[in-house]
């Protein structure tokens, strides 16, 4: 696997003098499904905004394929896509397939393959039959999928979903999952922000856990213990940890 992603020693100073990122070193490859776990607050959603740009770090260095990022940011642009918490932002069109349409057709694809890619993205995300529909209608589910759908229309190498299943309902979130795993099965790398590990723990082929902007934990998720989850603030994703729900 190639090299995505890498930080070195990133540090990130609010303006009140609390830390948000402490000495960070992080690599990422294409193709991982990478479980970026903490509880809010923890830097999540601050790192991966420095990865693709939209924060600059007081002290460190981010690189993308190898470059620096200040020389990637067009590259980024194209190959990398954020699904942002707040979908309802990220909502253009008059209809579903108008709003897969908009991303593909700024970046100058056009005919043939534009249709192709709002397709796709139907298919990718499990939208099929619902290109007519007006995404007010849609439910907070679907509207998740919709903002997946948009970013897949522009056919990304990579995918950040920052907390992909806040707000939504048990058949929402198995929603979610489902579109996670034919991402996965496409090759794709993936990268989710969550508190809620306990959703996608399995899926997960990597587990960073940041606590008050460290990394505590960076391996295999099987490779993690209990107090991992605990002292993070976590919710431990294993039946171990209540055992007066053990049959």
């Amino acid at each position: 696997m190639s090299e995505l992603f890498r930080a070195e020693a990133l540090e990130h100073l609010f303006p009140d003098g609390t830390i948000g990122l402490d000495h960070v070193s992080l690599a990422i490859d294409e193709g991982e499904l990478i479980l970026v776990a903490g509880k809010n607050g923890a830097g999540k959603s601050l790192l991966l905004r420095h990865f693709i740009g939209l924060s600059k770090p007081n002290a460190g260095t981010i690189y993308y394929r190898g470059e620096p990022i200040a020389s990637q940011i067009p590259l980024i642009r194209r190959e990398v896509g954020y699904v942002f918490q707040d979908t309802e932002a990220q909502i253009f069109g008059q209809t579903v397939e108008e709003d897969l349409a908009f991303g593909p057709a700024n970046l100058g694809i056009q005919g043939k393959e534009l249709e192709g890619a709002v397709r796709s993205a139907l298919r990718d995300a499990h939208l099929e039959g619902m290109s007519e529909r007006r995404p007010l209608t849609l439910s907070g589910g679907e509207k998740r999928r919709l903002a997946i759908a948009g970013v897949l229309a522009m056919k990304p190498r990579c995918v950040i979903l920052d907390e992909p299943f806040a707000n939504l309902d048990f058949p929402s979130v198995q929603e979610i999952i489902e579109v996670l795993k034919t991402l996965r099965s496409e090759g794709k790398t993936l990268i989710l922000l969550t508190h809620e590990i306990e959703k996608v723990f399995s899926l997960a082929s990597r587990l960073v856990i940041l606590d008050r902007g460290k990394i505590v934990f960076d391996a295999p998720p099987s490779l993690a213990k209990k107090e991992d989850f605990l002292q993070s603030g976590l919710v431990c994703p294993y039946r171990e940890c209540y055992p007066w729900q053990i049959d």
